[in-house]
């Protein structure tokens, strides 16, 4: 159980095994104290409950921030905003994105202090690519549209950008610029007109193709945003495996027809005793530690019959 608590306009955060709460008081701090004891005797003989000590803060909310729920929670203070003559946002309490939170993310797609490409991608066909990384980049953003300094993730945003850039640049064996070139797009926001990367996945005649998208998302407070769990993006097997299918391609050859899906049980089935050589397919699946490959019939026939099946296929 964690709880906090904060002098004026102060916070409490709460949970145990159940929903998070906070408790804003304004008063002395003693008094603070004394609910603090309250609550925990409260938790305590109704609900055999026990306060966890080094979880349990009480925090003066103008000069120490709150976290909650991955927020920071303090009290604003700034002379310069006036609003009718009148400083109008000292005292106000505001949601901000930690630094640390920032710092954390961006460390995902870097490596020696830069931007780096993601290797487990190579394989993946620009339409994957670009998905996971909006995917994963617009679920982050959304979450923290409530926050005041939101306009901070625009170093997400760049750092994840040239990590995909990259990512594509590696695979295609081309560069960051080609790549831009390549993916870059403008869409039209409420906001007006912003700067993305997409790649379409076609779909056959009479319908539209899909679309994945990285960026163009205003990094503007939302007072009425609707906060949702972050969620890995495209981490699915089958959701990766539907855009996969859908953008029509063998995985071995490079056929656009009659695909199939070859399916193992286990990824160790792939280092099955008695196998002298490991054919190229076998190869591909460990690298990409995937339990599914996406093959034309005739790669799908080599494999099942126990053939090389080379890449590529002429």
């Amino acid at each position: 159980m964690t709880r906090q608590l904060s002098r004026r306009s102060g916070i409490t955060r709460t949970s145990a095994y159940c929903d998070d709460w906070l408790l804003g008081f304004a008063g002395p701090k003693h008094e603070a104290e004394q609910i603090k004891s309250k609550i925990a005797a409260f938790l305590r003989e109704e609900l055999k409950l026990e306060l966890s000590p080094s979880k349990t803060l009480i925090t003066h909310a103008a000069s120490q921030a709150a976290r909650f729920l991955g927020y920071e929670i303090r009290a604003q203070h700034e002379d310069t905003k006036l609003t009718r003559g009148r400083r109008s946002i000292n005292g106000v309490m505001g949601l901000f994105v930690p630094a640390t939170v920032i710092r954390e993310r961006c460390a995902h797609y870097m490596k020696r202090g830069k931007p780096a490409s993601r290797g487990s991608l190579l394989h993946d066909d620009d339409f994957t690519i670009i998905a996971k990384y909006g995917a994963e980049y617009r679920g982050f953003v959304q979450y923290y549209l409530l926050a005041q300094n939101v306009f901070r993730l625009g170093t997400l945003r760049w750092v994840m950008e040239t990590s995909m850039l990259k990512t594509l640049a590696n695979k295609h064996r081309s560069t960051v610029s080609a790549m831009a070139r390549a993916h870059k797009a403008t869409i039209y926001t409420p906001d007006g007109p912003r700067v993305c990367f997409e790649a379409k996945a076609q779909r056959g005649a009479g319908k539209s193709p899909l679309v994945a998208r990285f960026g163009g998302i205003p990094l503007i407070r939302r007072r009425t945003a609707v906060l949702t769990d972050r969620q890995p993006a495209l981490t699915s097997r089958h959701n990766e495996l539907i855009h996969r299918l859908l953008a029509g391609t063998c995985e071995i050859c490079g056929a656009r027809n009659g695909l199939q899906v070859h399916h193992l049980r286990k990824l160790a089935d792939l280092n099955r005793p008695g196998r002298a050589d490991r054919p190229p397919w076998v190869e591909l699946m460990a690298r990409r530690r995937r339990k599914t490959l996406v093959v034309c019939s005739p790669c799908h026939h080599d494999i099942h019959n126990g053939r090389g099946t080379a890449i590529p296929r002429k």
